[in-house]
Protein backbone atom coordinates (compact mmCIF):
# COMPACT_ATOMS: atom_id res chain seq x y z
CA UNK A 1 0.00 0.00 0.00
CA UNK A 2 2.10 2.51 -1.31
CA UNK A 3 0.75 6.64 -2.16
CA UNK A 4 3.86 8.56 -3.50
CA UNK A 5 2.28 11.42 -2.17
CA UNK A 6 2.60 10.41 1.31
CA UNK A 7 6.43 10.14 0.85
CA UNK A 8 6.94 13.65 0.77
CA UNK A 9 6.60 13.74 4.60
CA UNK A 10 9.80 12.95 4.37
CA UNK A 11 10.66 16.57 3.62
CA UNK A 12 9.04 17.99 6.54
CA UNK A 13 11.47 19.45 9.52
CA UNK A 14 10.43 16.78 11.77
CA UNK A 15 12.51 14.77 13.79
CA UNK A 16 9.44 11.89 12.81
CA UNK A 17 6.63 11.64 11.11
CA UNK A 18 4.13 9.24 9.97
CA UNK A 19 1.08 9.49 7.52
CA UNK A 20 -1.70 7.27 6.40
CA UNK A 21 -5.36 7.51 3.77
CA UNK A 22 -7.83 5.82 4.30
CA UNK A 23 -11.03 5.39 1.79
CA UNK A 24 -14.53 5.79 2.66
CA UNK A 25 -14.81 2.20 2.23
CA UNK A 26 -12.35 0.82 4.81
CA UNK A 27 -9.41 0.38 2.75
CA UNK A 28 -6.24 1.43 3.41
CA UNK A 29 -4.86 3.95 -0.08
CA UNK A 30 -1.52 3.91 1.47
CA UNK A 31 0.61 3.92 4.42
CA UNK A 32 4.41 5.87 4.89
CA UNK A 33 6.42 6.06 8.17
CA UNK A 34 6.41 4.68 11.37
CA UNK A 35 2.70 4.24 11.37
CA UNK A 36 2.37 2.09 14.75
CA UNK A 37 4.79 4.90 16.64
CA UNK A 38 2.74 6.50 19.59
CA UNK A 39 2.56 10.61 19.32
CA UNK A 40 0.65 13.16 21.28
CA UNK A 41 -2.19 14.06 19.96
CA UNK A 42 -2.76 17.89 21.32
CA UNK A 43 -6.31 18.75 19.89
CA UNK A 44 -6.54 15.73 17.63
CA UNK A 45 -7.45 14.46 20.75
CA UNK A 46 -10.96 16.35 20.49
CA UNK A 47 -12.82 14.71 17.89
CA UNK A 48 -11.92 11.38 19.68
CA UNK A 49 -13.82 12.93 22.56
CA UNK A 50 -16.30 14.44 20.89
CA UNK A 51 -17.18 10.51 19.63
CA UNK A 52 -17.12 9.40 23.03
CA UNK A 53 -19.93 11.99 23.77
CA UNK A 54 -22.14 10.99 20.90
CA UNK A 55 -21.64 7.41 21.51
CA UNK A 56 -23.20 8.41 25.42
CA UNK A 57 -26.08 10.42 23.45
CA UNK A 58 -27.11 7.67 21.89
CA UNK A 59 -27.19 5.31 24.97
CA UNK A 60 -29.00 7.81 26.78
CA UNK A 61 -26.54 8.85 29.35
CA UNK A 62 -26.51 12.26 27.81
CA UNK A 63 -28.66 14.70 26.12
CA UNK A 64 -27.30 17.44 23.40
CA UNK A 65 -29.71 19.87 24.38
CA UNK A 66 -29.51 19.10 27.85
CA UNK A 67 -27.85 21.90 30.47
CA UNK A 68 -24.19 21.73 30.70
CA UNK A 69 -21.36 24.15 31.30
CA UNK A 70 -22.31 27.79 32.36
CA UNK A 71 -25.96 29.10 32.65
CA UNK A 72 -27.86 28.61 29.28
CA UNK A 73 -25.33 26.21 27.65
CA UNK A 74 -25.70 22.70 26.89
CA UNK A 75 -23.72 19.65 25.75
CA UNK A 76 -24.29 20.75 21.95
CA UNK A 77 -22.65 24.23 22.89
CA UNK A 78 -19.67 22.86 24.39
CA UNK A 79 -19.33 20.04 21.59
CA UNK A 80 -19.26 23.50 19.05
CA UNK A 81 -17.04 25.74 21.13
CA UNK A 82 -19.74 28.09 21.43
CA UNK A 83 -20.38 28.07 24.86
CA UNK A 84 -18.84 31.39 25.51
CA UNK A 85 -16.79 29.60 27.97
CA UNK A 86 -12.92 31.24 27.28
CA UNK A 87 -9.98 28.94 25.83
CA UNK A 88 -7.94 27.87 28.55
CA UNK A 89 -9.90 28.79 31.98
CA UNK A 90 -12.84 28.70 33.31
CA UNK A 91 -14.24 31.81 32.44
CA UNK A 92 -17.42 32.98 30.62
CA UNK A 93 -16.44 35.13 27.57
CA UNK A 94 -19.96 35.66 25.67
CA UNK A 95 -23.59 34.18 26.04
CA UNK A 96 -23.88 30.67 24.41
CA UNK A 97 -24.51 30.27 21.05
CA UNK A 98 -23.09 34.18 20.16
CA UNK A 99 -19.41 33.35 19.90
CA UNK A 100 -17.14 30.45 18.49
CA UNK A 101 -14.44 30.74 21.32
CA UNK A 102 -12.20 28.11 20.72
CA UNK A 103 -11.93 26.20 24.08
CA UNK A 104 -10.25 23.65 25.88
CA UNK A 105 -11.82 24.77 29.08
CA UNK A 106 -14.88 23.66 27.06
CA UNK A 107 -13.87 20.21 26.47
CA UNK A 108 -12.66 19.64 30.11
CA UNK A 109 -16.06 20.39 31.48
CA UNK A 110 -18.35 18.53 28.97
CA UNK A 111 -15.78 15.35 30.06
CA UNK A 112 -16.60 16.31 33.73
CA UNK A 113 -20.30 16.09 32.80
CA UNK A 114 -20.25 12.83 30.85
CA UNK A 115 -18.66 11.13 34.07
CA UNK A 116 -20.88 12.23 36.09
CA UNK A 117 -23.81 11.59 34.05
CA UNK A 118 -22.56 7.97 33.31
CA UNK A 119 -20.73 7.01 36.51
CA UNK A 120 -17.57 6.32 34.53
CA UNK A 121 -14.56 8.18 34.32
CA UNK A 122 -14.23 10.36 31.19
CA UNK A 123 -11.00 8.20 29.86
CA UNK A 124 -12.49 5.18 30.76
CA UNK A 125 -15.70 5.68 28.87
CA UNK A 126 -13.88 6.85 25.56
CA UNK A 127 -11.45 3.30 25.78
CA UNK A 128 -15.10 1.49 26.54
CA UNK A 129 -17.17 3.27 24.01
CA UNK A 130 -14.63 3.87 21.21
CA UNK A 131 -11.22 2.89 22.01
CA UNK A 132 -11.80 -0.08 22.38
CA UNK A 133 -14.70 -1.96 20.05
CA UNK A 134 -12.46 0.03 17.08
CA UNK A 135 -9.23 -2.07 17.99
CA UNK A 136 -7.41 1.25 18.82
CA UNK A 137 -4.99 -0.66 21.10
CA UNK A 138 -2.44 2.11 21.57
CA UNK A 139 -4.59 4.98 22.29
CA UNK A 140 -4.94 6.10 25.57
CA UNK A 141 -5.90 9.06 27.21
CA UNK A 142 -3.41 10.77 29.98
CA UNK A 143 -5.13 13.58 31.28
CA UNK A 144 -7.43 16.80 29.85
CA UNK A 145 -9.64 15.53 26.83
CA UNK A 146 -9.11 18.75 24.77
CA UNK A 147 -5.62 17.37 24.15
CA UNK A 148 -4.22 14.85 26.05
CA UNK A 149 -4.45 11.70 24.27
CA UNK A 150 -1.73 9.65 22.82
CA UNK A 151 -2.05 7.63 19.67
CA UNK A 152 -0.73 6.35 16.25
CA UNK A 153 -1.44 6.35 12.48
CA UNK A 154 -2.65 3.02 12.67
CA UNK A 155 -5.37 4.06 15.44
CA UNK A 156 -6.64 6.84 13.86
CA UNK A 157 -7.13 4.97 10.78
CA UNK A 158 -9.24 2.93 12.07
CA UNK A 159 -11.22 5.96 13.54
CA UNK A 160 -11.28 7.81 10.36
CA UNK A 161 -12.43 4.39 8.71
CA UNK A 162 -15.41 4.58 11.60
CA UNK A 163 -16.19 8.39 10.81
CA UNK A 164 -16.57 7.87 7.62
CA UNK A 165 -18.67 4.46 7.76
CA UNK A 166 -20.36 4.57 11.20
CA UNK A 167 -20.82 1.37 12.89
CA UNK A 168 -20.83 2.73 16.60
CA UNK A 169 -23.14 5.24 15.97
CA UNK A 170 -26.23 6.13 13.55
CA UNK A 171 -25.11 7.85 10.55
CA UNK A 172 -27.71 10.47 11.07
CA UNK A 173 -25.83 11.43 14.23
CA UNK A 174 -22.23 11.33 12.73
CA UNK A 175 -24.08 13.72 9.80
CA UNK A 176 -24.58 15.97 12.76
CA UNK A 177 -21.46 15.97 14.24
CA UNK A 178 -19.71 17.45 10.69
CA UNK A 179 -22.64 19.45 9.53
CA UNK A 180 -22.19 23.07 10.51
CA UNK A 181 -23.21 24.26 14.16
CA UNK A 182 -24.85 27.74 14.98
CA UNK A 183 -23.88 29.07 11.39
CA UNK A 184 -22.23 32.29 10.62
CA UNK A 185 -20.34 33.11 14.02
CA UNK A 186 -17.21 34.16 13.80
CA UNK A 187 -13.93 33.43 15.50
CA UNK A 188 -10.41 32.86 15.75
CA UNK A 189 -8.89 29.72 14.64
CA UNK A 190 -5.75 28.17 16.30
CA UNK A 191 -2.76 29.01 14.05
CA UNK A 192 -4.54 30.99 11.07
CA UNK A 193 -6.61 34.36 12.74
CA UNK A 194 -10.11 35.51 12.64
CA UNK A 195 -12.22 33.02 10.35
CA UNK A 196 -15.48 34.62 9.81
CA UNK A 197 -17.32 32.27 9.72
CA UNK A 198 -15.78 30.22 11.46
CA UNK A 199 -17.69 27.04 10.88
CA UNK A 200 -17.47 24.13 13.23
CA UNK A 201 -19.83 20.80 13.81
CA UNK A 202 -19.65 18.37 16.74
CA UNK A 203 -16.59 18.42 17.63
CA UNK A 204 -14.72 18.72 14.37
CA UNK A 205 -13.78 21.78 12.50
CA UNK A 206 -15.39 22.43 9.01
CA UNK A 207 -13.10 23.55 6.23
CA UNK A 208 -16.21 26.02 4.44
CA UNK A 209 -14.47 28.71 2.60
CA UNK A 210 -12.12 29.09 5.42
CA UNK A 211 -8.95 31.08 4.07
CA UNK A 212 -5.94 30.39 5.20
CA UNK A 213 -6.49 26.48 5.97
CA UNK A 214 -4.64 23.74 7.10
CA UNK A 215 -6.12 21.54 4.63
CA UNK A 216 -5.55 22.24 0.77
CA UNK A 217 -7.08 24.41 -1.77
CA UNK A 218 -8.29 21.16 -3.42
CA UNK A 219 -10.31 20.64 -0.28
CA UNK A 220 -13.59 20.24 -0.33
CA UNK A 221 -15.93 22.68 1.29
CA UNK A 222 -17.12 19.51 3.58
CA UNK A 223 -13.98 18.65 4.97
CA UNK A 224 -13.81 18.50 8.44
CA UNK A 225 -11.60 17.01 10.88
CA UNK A 226 -9.12 18.85 13.49
CA UNK A 227 -5.35 19.40 13.59
CA UNK A 228 -3.04 19.74 16.72
CA UNK A 229 -0.53 21.94 18.29
CA UNK A 230 1.72 18.90 18.45
CA UNK A 231 2.57 18.55 14.71
CA UNK A 232 -0.63 16.13 14.45
CA UNK A 233 -3.93 16.39 11.85
CA UNK A 234 -6.51 13.87 10.72
CA UNK A 235 -9.02 15.60 7.48
CA UNK A 236 -11.86 13.36 6.03
CA UNK A 237 -13.05 14.62 2.79
CA UNK A 238 -16.49 13.73 2.08
CA UNK A 239 -16.07 14.16 -2.11
CA UNK A 240 -12.66 12.59 -1.99
CA UNK A 241 -14.24 9.61 -0.60
CA UNK A 242 -11.28 9.36 2.13
CA UNK A 243 -9.69 10.73 5.28
CA UNK A 244 -5.73 11.80 5.95
CA UNK A 245 -3.85 11.04 9.00
CA UNK A 246 -0.78 12.91 9.91
CA UNK A 247 1.67 12.48 13.41
CA UNK A 248 4.72 14.73 13.89
CA UNK A 249 6.63 15.07 17.16
CA UNK A 250 7.85 18.90 16.01
CA UNK A 251 4.91 21.42 17.25
CA UNK A 252 2.93 23.38 14.92
CA UNK A 253 4.33 26.51 13.36
CA UNK A 254 5.13 27.97 9.93
CA UNK A 255 6.21 24.49 8.52
CA UNK A 256 3.12 23.08 8.86
CA UNK A 257 1.28 26.54 7.53
CA UNK A 258 3.73 25.79 4.83
CA UNK A 259 3.65 21.91 3.91
CA UNK A 260 0.40 20.92 5.44
CA UNK A 261 -2.06 22.36 2.37
CA UNK A 262 0.22 21.25 -0.46
CA UNK A 263 0.60 17.66 1.31
CA UNK A 264 -3.26 17.50 1.34
CA UNK A 265 -3.64 19.01 -2.32
CA UNK A 266 -0.95 16.21 -3.58
CA UNK A 267 -2.93 13.57 -1.13
CA UNK A 268 -6.10 14.39 -3.02
CA UNK A 269 -4.59 14.61 -6.88
CA UNK A 270 -3.40 11.18 -6.32
CA UNK A 271 -6.71 10.17 -4.42
CA UNK A 272 -8.42 11.61 -8.35
CA UNK A 273 -5.96 10.23 -10.66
Amino acid sequence: MRMQSLATTETWPVPTAAAAVVRADGTVAGRHGPTGHRFPLASVTKPLAAYAVLVAYEEGGVELDEPAGPPEATVRHLLAHTSGLAFDEHRVSAEPGTRRIYSNTGFEVLADHVAKATGIPFAEYLRQAVLEPLGMTATVLEGSAAKDAVSTVDDLVRFAAEVQAPRLLDARTVRDAMTVAWPGLAGLLPGYGRQTPNDWGLGFEIRDGKAPHWTGALSSPRTFGHFGQSGTFLWIDPDAGAACVALTDRPFGAWAIDAWPRFADAVLTELRA
